[in-house]
């Protein structure tokens, strides 16, 4: 109940700072290291996910293998939830250019693959490295947020939505020019080493001498955290979905061509940009779990609409609400569960949750391929929209009915 207090007063305090709101800029300045960790994030998978179609045919392989290698190689992300504190505890203060410059070097073998094994493994490092600076930039602007008493999640979620869809947009320049995988990769690798330098001198939280040291996970309140990792879940796998199927479902499906199949990622990328710089204005100000619960809806509508669209027009608009809608679901979500846990819970938290969440990885690569290899494309995405209607009739609910009693 103390918990729910302090959260409680931590929201009231926000509200009555809104008239003395720092602006944007200045709150991208308080937290411009892990911002271009996010950043380097969205660099890779922008470029990754406007290049799927011209690496499936490099590989050679059918939609449901595809899919197969691409779950396999979401390991990397688990594993990177339990790499993420010895990394820190390792590297310390160091560890945001660390692992960014990591995220760097990862994107030059995806170039060569020529294989499911080839495909696999560096499937494995781009998780691992990737899923690893998530957690550690997350845990970063949650310790921020809690210092500075402002919502700063949606912005820096909407830096990677950025990056993501100008290295999605470039990717797709990049392939009309008939520039390959190599060269596109490579020029990843020159942006993300630029980011290293840019995420480096982040101070590192420390604990002060002789507080209690950080809670076992069993402390946390996993009857709230639960529903949250759930919702996580459906959010990551609806991203991921588009991110990774959507300019194969534009050309494959309505004969897109190269540059017109990286407008499903581009537009996925600039909507939830818009969607999450616009989530930090109203951030403190309005319920998260209403936002949440319209988001969903909003993007489970543009699923569908994408799964049936007659035409890319039409295909694009559904992926561009799908996105608009899922981008603030996932800053939404982990910024309403940092209020609902103590400061020493907070980083395993994130991890624990980032756990069960990322079995989107697993889940949403075998989802879309199997459905994709037994029926189509289209069903594929609408069982993505199905999911997400899930979130907002049921979910987000539970959490709400859940959260009033934990208040009682």
């Amino acid at each position: 109940m103390m918990q729910v207090r302090s959260a409680r007063g931590w929201t009231r305090r926000a509200a009555r700072d809104t008239a003395s709101d720092m602006s944007m800029l200045q709150d991208l300045a308080e937290s411009r290291k892990p911002a271009a960790s996010f950043a380097a994030i969205g660099v890779l998978w922008g470029a990754f996910a406007a290049l799927v179609p011209e690496v499936k045919q490099q590989v050679a392989l059918d939609d449901a293998t595809f899919g197969i290698c691409l779950t396999i190689g979401a390991l990397g992300a688990v594993m990177a939830m339990w790499l993420a504190p010895v990394a820190e505890r390792v590297f310390g203060t160091r560890i945001l250019p660390v692992v960014t410059g990591a995220v760097a070097v990862a994107a030059l073998p995806i170039g060569h693959v020529t294989g499911a094994i080839g495909l696999t493994l560096a499937f494995i490092a781009m998780s691992i490295t990737s899923g690893t600076l998530d957690v550690v930039a997350n845990a970063r602007i949650s310790a921020i947020e809690a210092r500075l008493k402002r919502s700063l999640m949606n912005l820096n979620h909407g830096v990677f939505s950025v990056a993501y869809a100008a290295s999605a947009f470039a990717t797709g320049l990049a392939r009309e020019a008939h520039i390959g995988p190599v060269g596109i990769f490579a020029g990843c690798f020159l942006a993300l080493a630029s980011l290293t330098l840019l995420s480096s001198g982040t101070p590192r939280a420390r604990r002060v001498p002789g507080t209690a040291p950080p809670v076992l996970p069993a402390a946390l309140p996993w009857a709230l955290l639960a529903p949250v990792a759930l919702i996580l879940l459906v959010a990551f796998m609806a991203e991921q979905a588009t991110e990774g199927w959507s300019a194969l479902h534009l050309e494959r499906t309505l004969d897109a061509g190269a540059a017109g199949g990286a407008l499903g990622p581009t537009l996925l990328g600039l909507t939830m940009a818009v969607g999450r710089l616009s989530g930090q204005v109203f951030a403190n100000r309005v319920s998260e779990l209403v936002v949440i619960r319209w988001a969903c809806l909003l993007s489970g509508g543009g699923a569908l609409l994408a799964a049936v669209a007659p035409n890319i027009a039409l295909a694009y608009l559904g992926f561009a609400l799908s996105g608009l809608g899922i981008s603030v679901v996932v800053p939404m979500a982990f910024g309403w569960m940092g209020r609902y846990v103590t400061d020493d819970q907070r980083s395993v938290a994130i991890a624990r949750v980032s756990v069960l969440a990322y079995a989107a990885f697993f889940i949403g690569p075998m989802l879309m391929g199997g459905l994709s290899q037994a029926y189509s494309l289209r069903v594929a995405f609408g069982a993505i929209a199905a999911s997400l209607l899930v979130v907002a009739a049921v979910l987000v609910p539970l959490l709400s009915v859940r959260a009033r009693a934990r208040a009682l």
